[in-house]
């Protein structure tokens, strides 16, 4: 009897139970596609991305459709954490798949704020940082464009938290290693890459932005092989574990990314196109294994063929 295919993966501290993830601001809350499938197929479940205050938004038009992907500007709205964990952690809590709370602040204080909210309790099992946020302390700079202030953050949760702090990092940057080894240095268990890719688009006709708050995060296909590439340059300049992500949209996709070192990916455009991307994903990784004798993720993740490193 041919033996199945191990699918777990490690994450620094944090075992998986396969590398397919559903991403942050894709899959809401979880309970959204509860009655999709069963919840507990995925790797894990990366929440909406929660700050100490409830937050509506930006106005509409917030999302718009562009060739291979969407410019979206949702502008972080979310129920705030103490709601979350009223109203949304008890169904994820039952959940034996891994619960993974995404957060963001406007100050270091209040990543350092939200990472003592989240401070043992019980169903969660990492937090992820996104510093993509403008700090209102720096005249509305990203977090994640500078290293120092990115490690700061980073050392602020990690002081705070109790459970494995994963950093987001954003892709609108010169070199984005840097930023990385930065975070490595202050104490991250793991990191998630990218963010979306800033851009915008035009109404010709009106002579208008089309989205409402000019500009907005890009996302899916088109940003699959930058995406990739960060993945790669990334993968080879740290030690701790990178979680890929960017225009994943079939298991071939999913499987680029694991080859070139990530121990994980995460689908986020996709479930907008196919709620069950997902975990479809697992079941064709799991088959394409199978089919070529790779038992463990171990001997396919980072088993990139090049020449040399460049």
């Amino acid at each position: 009897m041919i033996p199945s295919p191990d699918l777990r993966t490690q994450l620094g501290p944090l075992e998986l139970r396969n590398p397919v993830m559903a991403a942050s601001g894709t899959f809401g809350y979880g309970e959204e596609y509860h009655a999709l499938f069963d919840l507990n197929q995925l790797g894990a479940i990366v929440v909406k991305g929660l700050s100490l205050k409830p937050r509506e938004g930006n106005p509409p038009p917030r999302i718009i459709e562009t060739p291979c992907g969407m410019l979206n500007a949702i502008g972080l709205a979310n129920i705030g954490v103490e709601r979350f964990l009223m109203e949304k952690l008890p169904l994820l809590e039952k959940l034996d798949t891994r619960v993974i709370v995404n957060i963001y602040g406007h100050t270091i204080g209040e990543y350092g704020e939200m990472a003592k909210r989240l401070k043992g309790i019980e169903g969660i099992a990492a937090v992820e940082v996104n510093i993509s946020c403008p700090n209102v302390e720096h005249g509305g700079m990203a977090f994640g464009t500078d290293p120092d202030v990115s490690a700061r953050v980073t050392e602020m949760v990690l002081k705070n938290m109790d459970k494995p702090v994963i950093v987001k990092l954003s892709p609108n940057v010169t070199d984005i290693r840097i930023v990385a080894k930065a975070v490595e240095r202050a104490g991250a268990h793991a990191l998630s890459l990218i963010n979306t890719l800033a851009g915008m688009a035009i109404d010709i006709e009106g002579r208008t932005p089309k989205l409402a708050n000019i500009s907005g995060g890009l996302s899916g296909p088109a940003i699959r092989p930058i995406a990739l590439y960060m993945v790669y340059q990334v993968v080879r300049s740290v030690t701790i574990p990178v979680i890929g992500i960017g225009g994943i949209t079939t298991y071939r996709d999913a499987l680029e990314f694991l080859i070139a070192g990530a121990r994980a990916v995460q689908v986020g455009t996709a479930n907008f196109v196919n709620p069950r991307a997902t975990v479809e994903m697992v079941e064709r990784i799991k088959e394409f294994c199978a089919e070529r004798g790779i038992y463990s993720m171990e001997d396919l993740i980072g088993s990139l063929k090049v020449p040399q490193d460049t």
